[in-house]
């Protein structure tokens, strides 16, 4: 799996999920908080607010504030918590310094990025679409990184139109208008494979794509695993039994 290692000056902070930190130098300090800390003076209530909503996203309530209390430059590491791909996004490049993204796909961003929710106009986009009605947006002038499955694939529309299946959206920058229409006619829909609704992207930005939804991996990985009573079904019986012996079954 790819990691990111960011280097920070003296007193700088870097924002991150809860456990995506996977190494750093001495002299680096981190502190949990409700929030981005985008926003000096929130107030508790504000704090509170911004947190409850991280939590209509399916996201921790807390965030992991990591600053270099050094004298000299420090580095610290993040990774994503399944096999992909990271992509660093400058937002003080992207159309009004905003990207909008899947609502588990945020690793870290400097300090001062907001981390909010947008919730899609179109109903039907939420009760069908692979992203959900919640999605995040990240808004700012700084670095941030987001994750997702398989291979990252880079799209630049010019008012066009582009149609994806729902799991493989990542995200995508202002100019892009998103909703969702149904995969072809019933038959289609039963039997076609490819899921009931597919998004459609239409505007002028960029947008990326994930070769493997962690949902769909999940879903290859649980099909594969009969329900013998949690016991394993590996590479052939022998095995299958010795590591269910290994771990104490």
């Amino acid at each position: 799996m790819q990691v990111v290692e960011v280097e920070l000056d003296p007193t700088e902070t870097v924002i991150a999920e809860a456990g995506a930190m996977n190494w750093m130098d001495d002299g680096i300090s981190f502190e949990v908080k409700m929030g981005d800390g985008s926003e000096a003076n929130q107030g508790f209530m504000g704090k509170i607010f911004g947190a409850g909503k991280r939590l209509l996203t399916g996201e921790a309530l807390f965030m992991t504030h990591f600053t270099n209390r050094g004298h000299s430059k420090k580095k610290i590491a993040f990774a994503a918590p399944y096999p992909g791909s990271i992509v660093a996004l400058d937002l003080a490049q992207l159309p009004y310094g905003e990207f909008t993204c899947q609502k588990d796909s945020f690793l870290c961003a400097a300090m001062g990025t907001k981390v909010d929710i947008t919730f899609n106009q179109k109903i039907g986009t939420g009760f069908f679409g692979g992203e959900g009605f919640i999605l995040q947006k990240l808004e700012g002038d700084g670095k941030a990184f987001i994750h997702a499955g398989g291979t990252i694939v880079k799209k630049e529309l010019n008012n066009e139109v582009l149609k994806v299946d729902t799991g493989c959206l990542v995200g995508f920058t202002a100019g892009i208008d998103y909703s969702i229409e149904k995969a072809g006619n019933l038959k289609s829909m039963v039997f076609g494979g490819e899921g009931l609704f597919l998004a459609i992207l239409k505007g002028t930005g960029t947008v990326y794509l994930q070769s493997l939804p962690f949902s769909r991996l999940a879903n290859r990985i649980i099909g594969s695993a009969p329900n013998l009573g949690g016991k394993r079904q590996g590479e052939g019986s022998v095995l299958g039994t010795l590591g269910n012996i290994l771990d104490g079954d």
